[in-house]
């Protein structure tokens, strides 16, 4: 069974910075991709960045320039760093990993991390 374990949400002011940090149960890069997406109150859940397992990496528009993903390996643990953060980055933010196995692709969920900017 796949762990994944979100730390590193908080209440922050708009502009500021904040890292989330997402550590898995094994290799990272074992999965196809791992990525994190985020989910406001009233609104569907949405995928903010991704990184597979070659390297790529995919971001929101509205995250574009903002923030980053990134991957240690070493670690077990991707991140999510984000910088100059909006009011409307205010979500519960999720790790997911997903790994494809026989053509069935299987997702996997950490428990969440709120994020509040607000001033």
């Amino acid at each position: 069974q796949v762990q994944l374990v979100e730390s590193g949400g908080g209440l922050v002011q708009p502009g500021g910075s904040l890292r989330l940090s997402c550590a898995a149960s094994r290799n990272i890069f074992s999965f196809y991709a791992m990525g994190w997406y985020r989910q406001a109150p009233g609104k569907q859940r949405e995928l903010v960045a991704s990184i597979i397992s070659s390297g790529g990496r995919a971001y929101a528009d509205s995250v574009k320039g903002r923030f980053t993903i990134s991957g240690d390996n070493a670690k077990n643990t991707v991140y999510l760093q984000m910088n100059s953060l909006k009011p409307e980055d205010t979500a519960v933010y999720y790790c997911n990993a997903a790994q494809v196995t026989t053509g069935t692709t299987y997702n996997y969920w950490g428990q969440g991390t709120q994020v509040t900017i607000s001033s």
